[in-house]
């Protein structure tokens, strides 16, 4: 399984959501707390920008984690910083190779492009879900991210207020794996607006 090519899918399903975002929407609540529409979309557009930075320099200065710009047209802000992290991770044999992840510390490539991942397969929910569209991702891609979404520590310190993740919420033992993939990062998969 290439890693870059789970990204890649993940970043293109995340794209035909962003591409029905309407004005309208930008002001509406999302499932991730304190972030509007708006805000979500501006924080996907910065991550990109920052991984995509990352991996080619080795680190980002946290100005470029944190300064997305969507402008007028958010589904353009979003494809130029998709293009560009599918750029930044396109030569394969420099996957090992060490790359700063924000203040998490540092990681190689293969691993970091992971996590970038399992962003988009999660955010790409909370879009469909406050935007009231239907969301279905591939199993391969809610598999992968699951695999690391089972990794991530569910304390007081790794998650919650300022950190990646909220705590883990209760799902049915008999939820789908993508109900559990949303579980274990804190949404609860029955949330509307």
């Amino acid at each position: 399984m290439d890693v870059r090519d789970l990204d890649r899918r993940a970043g293109a399903a995340l794209g035909e959501i962003i591409m029905q975002v309407r004005p309208e929407h930008l002001s509406l609540p999302t499932p991730c707390p304190d972030w509007t529409v708006r805000g979500l979309l501006r924080h996907i557009v910065s991550e990109n920008e920052g991984f995509a930075a990352a991996a080619i320099n080795g680190s980002a200065p946290v100005q470029t984690w944190n300064g997305g710009r969507l402008g007028d047209n958010p589904a353009g802000a979003y494809r130029r910083s998709n293009v560009a992290v599918a750029d930044a991770f396109a030569d394969g044999g420099a996957l090992d190779r060490l790359m700063e992840v924000r203040e998490y510390g540092s990681f190689p490539r293969r691993i970091a492009l992971t996590f970038h991942h399992l962003d988009c397969v999660v955010h790409a929910w909370d879009l469909a879900r406050a935007i009231g569209i239907p969301y279905s991702p591939p199993r391969d891609l809610v598999e992968a991210a699951l695999d690391l979404a089972r990794r991530i520590p569910d304390t007081d310190s790794a998650r919650g207020p300022g950190a990646a993740f909220e705590r883990s919420v209760k799902v049915s033992g008999t939820a789908s794996e993508f109900d559990q993939l949303l579980g274990l990062l804190g949404r609860n998969p029955e949330w509307t607006v």
